[in-house]
């Protein structure tokens, strides 16, 4: 199984259907809106930016993500929690901003919000979508999860929020400059590179218990 959806992921990322649209999906949940007790220095030369370590806390969101693999560009949406009502209204999003005469492959992870009797009754009734599911512990594979990575140092842990809609306002600004120019993410590791890794993993972690 894992070999089955590595391969499958890896062939959706290298060699795209032409006339269809991939998006990584993911939900970053429990974003904390922290608010300093004192600002923060910025870079200057000769001296760190710096940040307090203490805060006071106005609650949190969860930011609903789909990158698109060929252009780079993320939909996304900002929603108080990570249920199967919000990932439907996501998916409903999704299928508004896609242009609907072409095919949407997602690729997400095994989150059980994905798969609900709602999510799939919705998914029944919309077969233009297609689902990829990463391997378990494997979110890794999920290129949307690079773009988290990015949005966190560069705007979430810079700021200070003194509510949940002064931190969404951030994230929003966020995406929107994003998208202005998206530069998409490269994959360069084959089905094959990671296999073969994972098999020199475990024969090493074999050899360590045969030698215990």
């Amino acid at each position: 199984m894992f070999e089955q959806k590595v391969t499958d992921l890896v062939g959706l990322y290298l060699d795209p259907p032409a006339r269809a649209v991939v998006l990584c999906v993911d939900e970053k949940s429990q974003i904390q809106s922290l608010d300093r007790t004192q600002p923060g220095l910025p870079l200057k030369k000769g001296r760190a930016a710096t940040m307090t370590h203490d805060y006071k806390r106005h609650g949190t969101t969860t930011l609903f993500a789909a990158l698109d693999v060929k252009s780079g560009k993320v939909i996304g949406d900002c929603m108080p929690r990570h249920r199967a009502r919000e990932f439907l209204k996501f998916l409903r999003n999704i299928d508004k901003a896609v242009p609907g005469k072409r095919d949407v492959h997602l690729v997400l992870d095994n989150y059980a919000t994905n798969k609900t009797p709602e999510v799939r009754a919705w998914l029944d009734k919309h077969p233009r979508f297609k689902l990829h599911f990463t391997p378990t512990s494997a979110s890794w594979l999920n290129l949307v999860e690079r773009f988290f990575a990015e949005i966190t140092s560069r705007r979430i842990r810079r700021g200070s929020y003194s509510s949940v809609d002064d931190l969404e306002a951030a994230i929003y600004d966020y995406l929107a400059q994003h998208n202005e120019t998206p530069k998409p993410f490269k994959w360069t590791k084959t089905a094959e590179d990671i296999l073969d890794r994972e098999r020199r993993a475990l024969d090493a972690l074999d050899e360590i218990r045969g030698n215990g």
